[in-house]
């Protein structure tokens, strides 16, 4: 009698499952990609983790979307807030069952065929931090970022905030998924990221960090479950489980899988620190073809490139070292000098359309680093940063010093609109002294000086000998001129470069638009500090779904 009892109720709890599945199955029905999956994740010192999700999401047909379900690492979470594009605080709920973690976050109002909602949302997730199976010494954690079964994703972006001390040397990562860059957060911490491009439906990557547990003193780890004994505890449930996957799989065709975006909410105002030179110029109102002068000069500066021709646009070669573009272990490069070594084309021709992309990843990285921050502080602030700059090259003691002042500063002194003037002001009495490793200096010495004396070794410019100094005018002369001929040259067709940028803009205007809207200071939420994304721990996140 009591095993008919279980029987019956196994059987009512499948039925009730069943036709829940099958309410769901009809309840959307369309197709959709996804423009950028970016996500971060912030260690903390209590061993858990903020996860946080930035996606935008294009419908392309089918029935409106009035919720996304977004699958979380495990059980153990904390619904922070979510937001819209417009700054809207959305609802949540805990939309979990079983072994499937989900949060509901349900839009303001249902997304019509044909646009984009652009959303972020924040949880944290315990137990995702784990003892090194390889380095008794470490802590370890992994983390898949969300996969969708019927949908692309353009962009996936994933950055790990490391706990405070922790330095580029004492990070592991597993040997196949080697980082594309560092960066450093507002307080010091470090900051690892990795970046995909064009990712097909159910694509699924998996992204792991050690570090030594020395960095989180009072963390406990939870132990790692035996799996076995619980099998054998929960056999019925798993009974039942199995019953579920072979209906599930019935109804799979009608479903859409979903994985959704995370938020760091903040209100607050001030000034954001933390911007590299080449993000503070697009905050400074630099015109594009600049922008991306001063990616080049970055690469120049870590002689990831050299220039081969300047006529009728730059023909590029990119060095031994950066051929994977993806930077080295001991030069990482940052999210622009990636995303512009891959806008360079066989033959060393730069792709219009992808370095316009490269444009509009920056803005938009730029200003979801702006929100909730105070622009016009934060703009004055960085043109302070310029001044400090021009400070440390107009004190230096001697030539020598001054030259290797400029050098340190280079991208910071280019933002100033008086560059040249200043530059000869400084050096007006003294002569330049370059370096063999400047390349970004030689560049523009051996192309546009009318009579060069100096050839740079460019594959191994260490072993050069010593350069002429250089009178402070000339100097200046020869670094106004070739800022402002590459800048000229940057591209073949200036006109299709213009239009790739309002082009990519438009594709993302709805999840940008709002930061837009004045100078003035805007009080939304922060977001993603770097446009990327990250990692967790230990286990596989869940799916999600629409609706």
């Amino acid at each position: 009698m009591v095993k008919s009892r279980h029987i019956l109720l196994t059987l009512g709890i499948v039925f009730f499952l069943v036709a829940l599945l099958s309410n769901n199955a009809r309840a959307w029905s369309g197709s959709y990609h996804l423009g950028q999956e970016w996500v971060k994740i912030w260690i903390n010192q209590d061993g858990t983790i903020d996860l946080f999700y930035n996606l935008s999401l294009t419908l392309d047909s089918g029935d409106n979307i009035s919720y996304v379900s977004i699958g979380q690492p495990n059980g153990d979470f904390t619904i922070g807030t979510a937001k819209d594009q417009y700054g809207h605080t959305l609802s949540t709920s805990d939309a979990s069952s079983g072994s499937d973690y989900k949060v509901q976050v349900n839009l303001t109002s249902p997304l019509a065929a044909g646009n984009t909602v652009w959303f972020t949302l924040t949880t944290n997730v315990a137990n995702m931090i784990y003892n090194s199976t390889k380095n008794l010494e470490n802590f370890d954690m992994e983390f898949k970022p969300m996969w969708w079964g019927y949908a692309s994703v353009s962009n996936l972006r994933l950055s790990i905030v490391m706990p405070s001390g922790v330095t580029v040397g004492e990070v592991g990562t597993p040997e196949s998924m080697f980082w594309n860059g560092t960066s450093f957060e507002d307080d010091g911490r470090l900051s690892i990221y990795w970046e995909r491009w064009s990712l097909p439906p159910n694509q699924k990557y998996t992204f792991g960090v050690s570090f030594p547990k020395k960095y989180l003193p009072n963390y406990q780890p939870p132990s790692q479950p035996s799996g076995f004994g619980n099998f054998l505890q929960l056999w019925p449930l798993l009974l039942v489980g199995l019953l579920i996957i072979v209906l599930v799989v019935v109804l799979l065709a009608v479903r859409k899988g979903h994985y959704s975006l995370p938020t760091m909410s903040m209100e607050t105002l001030g000034v954001r620190r933390g911007l590299t030179a080449v993000e503070a110029s697009y905050l400074l109102d630099m015109k594009p073809t600049m922008l991306v002068t001063e990616i080049l000069y970055s690469l120049l500066h870590k002689r990831a490139v050299w220039v081969e021709s300047t006529k009728p646009s730059l023909k590029l070669q990119i060095m031994q070292p950066f051929q994977n573009k993806t930077g080295t272990k001991e030069v990482p490069l940052r999210y622009y000098e990636i995303d512009f070594l891959k806008a360079i084309k066989e033959g060393g021709i730069l792709d219009e359309e992808r370095l316009a992309q490269t444009v509009v990843f920056l803005e938009n990285t730029v200003e979801e680093k702006m929100r909730g921050y105070c622009r016009r502080d934060t703009a004055a602030y960085y043109k302070s940063v310029v001044t400090k700059a021009w400070e440390q090259v107009e004190q230096a003691g001697t030539p020598e010093l001054a030259s290797n002042a400029y050098d340190e500063q280079l991208l910071w002194l280019l933002l100033d609109p008086n560059y040249k003037s200043r530059t000869e002001t400084t050096f007006h009495d003294r002569a330049f002294e370059p370096s063999p490793m400047w390349l970004w200096f030689w560049f523009g010495y051996q192309h546009y000086n009318p009579h060069p004396t100096y050839r740079p070794n460019v594959e191994t410019p260490a072993q050069a000998g010593k350069p002429p100094t250089i009178p402070g005018a000339d100097f200046a002369n020869n670094i106004a001129t070739s800022l402002e001929k590459t800048s000229n040259n940057i591209v073949v067709n200036i006109e299709k470069f213009a239009n790739a940028i309002v082009g990519a803009s438009s594709a993302a205007k709805a999840s940008h638009e709002p930061a837009l809207h004045e100078a003035g200071c805007v009080c939304a939420c922060a977001a993603c500090a770097c446009a990327c994304a990250c990692v967790s721990c230990a286990c596989a996140c869940a799916g999600g779904g629409v609706g």
